[in-house]
C-alpha cells in the first residue's frame, strides 16, 4: 500500500541517485535539462512530467505517456532550407556528369547553381517531385545505404557541421528527460520518413518504428527466390499540418499528452493533443538566436510560425525563445 501511494515518488528518487552523471539529461549535481535557463519554458517541462509521472489527479499511466516531436527546425535545425532537400540537392550533383543537360534545365540547373530560393519557390511540391526523380528505379536497401553515406559524410553549407551535429543539445535532454519517465517518444515529420529512420536510432535514440513521415509508394517484389521493397515514382502521403493527427491515429493509435513543433506545419499535432482529457502539454521552439543559429517566423519560407505563435498565446502553451531560453544549442563538434 505504501508502495503504490508514493510510487512516483520512490522512483523519480531512483532515477536521480542511480542515473550516471554522465547522462545528457543531467548535469553535475543531478538537475534535469542542463541546456536550459532557468525559467518558465524549463519549469513548465519538469512541473508538467512530474505532474503527470506523480500519483495524484494529474496522474498518467506508463502506457498512455506519448509525446510527438516534429524533426525539421524542432529537434536539428532547417535553415537556409530543409535538410531533405540537401538530400536530394546532393544527389543532383553527385549525378551531374552523368546529365549535361541539367546545366539548361530547371530546376536542375539553379541547383547547380546553389540558387536554392528559386528552387524553394516550389514548395513541398518542388522538393517530393525532386526526391521522385532521384530516388525512385531503385529498391529500399539501396536508398537506405544513399541516405545513410549521406548522413555521415554531408557538411552543412553554412556551419560546415556534419547534420548529425545540428541536433538541438536541449532537445536531445528533454528526450532522455522524457524517456527516464517512462515516455514513449515518436516522431512525426512532414519530411520523408524515409530520410529519417536510417539515423534516428544513433542520433536521437528513436527507433524507427518510432518515426512517422511523408511516405512514397512502394511495392514488394519477389524475382529468382529474392524480395525487395521497390521504390514506386509517386508520392503516398503528405504528413504534414492536418496530415500529422491523421498519421498520428493510425500509426501509434492513441493521442499524445505531450507534443513539440515549431511551425505552422505542427499545430494540427498540438491542436489534437491538447484536445484530449487530463493533463497535457504543448511547445513551440521559437527561433529567435540570429548570432548561434537563425531568426525566423512569421514571414519565413521555412519553418513559418504564424497561426501557431497566436494559438500558443491564446491557450497558453509553452513557447521556447531560444535566445533566452537556451544556454547552449548545438552539441560541442
Amino acid at each position: 500500500m505504501f508502495f503504490k501511494r508514493y510510487h512516483g515518488q520512490i522512483r523519480l528518487l531512483f532515477l536521480l541517485l542511480f542515473i550516471p552523471i554522465s547522462s545528457p539529461s543531467l548535469a553535475k549535481n543531478n538537475v534535469p535539462l542542463p541546456s536550459w535557463a532557468e525559467g518558465e519554458s524549463r519549469q513548465s517541462l519538469i512541473d508538467f512530467v512530474q505532474a503527470v509521472t506523480t500519483e495524484g489527479k494529474d496522474f498518467v499511466p506508463v502506457a498512455q505517456r506519448i509525446a510527438t516531436f516534429d524533426n525539421d527546425g524542432t529537434l536539428w535545425a532547417e535553415q537556409p532550407i530543409y535538410f531533405p532537400l540537401l538530400f536530394v540537392f546532393n544527389v543532383i550533383q553527385e549525378q551531374a556528369a552523368q546529365h549535361p543537360e541539367w546545366n539548361t534545365t530547371e530546376p536542375y540547373q539553379s541547383i547547380l547553381a546553389g540558387d536554392y530560393k528559386k528552387v524553394l519557390a516550389g514548395g513541398h511540391e518542388a522538393l517530393f517531385a525532386l526526391l521522385i526523380k532521384t530516388s525512385t528505379g531503385m529498391n529500399q536497401k539501396t536508398f537506405r545505404k544513399q541516405v545513410t553515406h549521406w548522413i555521415e559524410n554531408y557538411r552543412h553549407p553554412t556551419t560546415h557541421r556534419k547534420l548529425t551535429n545540428m541536433a538541438y543539445q536541449p532537445m536531445l535532454e528533454l528526450l532522455d528527460y522524457l524517456r527516464a519517465n517512462q515516455f514513449k517518444v515518436y516522431i512525426v515529420s512532414g519530411g520523408p520518413v524515409d530520410l529519417m529512420r536510417p539515423w534516428t536510432q544513433s542520433v536521437y535514440g528513436i527507433p524507427s518504428e518510432q518515426v512517422i513521415g511523408s511516405r512514397m509508394q512502394k511495392q514488394f517484389k519477389f524475382e529468382d527466390g529474392k524480395t525487395s521493397i521497390e521504390r514506386l515514382p509517386k508520392f503516398e502521403f503528405n504528413n504534414d499540418k492536418d496530415g500529422k493527427p491523421v498519421s498520428i491515429d493510425a500509426f501509434i493509435g492513441k493521442r499524445p499528452i505531450a507534443a513539440f513543433g515549431n511551425s505552422d506545419g505542427d499545430l494540427a499535432m498540438l491542436q489534437y493533443t491538447m484536445a484530449g482529457e487530463g493533463r497535457r502539454f504543448a511547445m513551440f521552439i521559437h527561433h529567435t538566436d540570429a548570432q548561434r543559429e537563425w531568426a525566423y517566423d512569421r514571414e519565413s519560407h521555412i519553418g513559418k510560425l504564424d497561426k501557431g505563435l497566436d494559438a500558443a498565446k491564446k491557450n497558453g502553451w509553452t513557447v521556447v525563445d531560444m535566445k533566452k531560453d537556451w544556454l547552449q544549442v548545438f552539441p560541442k563538434p
